[in-house]
């Protein structure tokens, strides 16, 4: 029986770039500007644990939205980057607090991600 397939790549798109790596960058991703071919010039966040890689493309019609999109980091301090990531564009939809899960909050990008932010139980 062969493993399952693991993730190594997210996708997601904005319709500001430079608002979108603000955004990102309140959580620790450091971001490069990467272009393939004629394709068009987007963001990558360096490998996270795991192998995986973050991208985020610019906005377009013929793309699509991906706003519907939920997105979920495990991380330490959950209330430490609420204030950062409000002054940085974004919406707290769900406040932080403890939940069968861990401490918990979620959060809405600038352009209308839901970002799940939490901190396992016995972290």
């Amino acid at each position: 029986m062969m493993p399952p397939p693991l993730l190594n790549l997210v996708v997601i798109r904005s319709a500001d770039l430079d608002r979108a790596e603000r955004f990102y960058r309140v959580l620790g991703l450091s971001f490069e500007r990467h272009r393939h071919g004629s394709g068009p010039e987007h963001l990558a966040a360096q490998p996270f644990a795991g192998g995986y890689v973050f991208e985020i493309y610019p906005a377009s019609a013929k793309a699509g939205s991906t706003a519907g999109v939920r997105i979920g980091f495990s991380m330490d301090g959950v209330d430490s980057y609420l204030d950062g990531l409000v002054e940085a564009g974004g919406t707290i939809i769900t406040a932080a607090a403890d939940s069968e899960w861990g401490r918990r909050a979620v959060v809405a990008d600038p352009d209308g991600h839901r970002v799940e932010l939490v901190m396992p139980l016995g972290r």
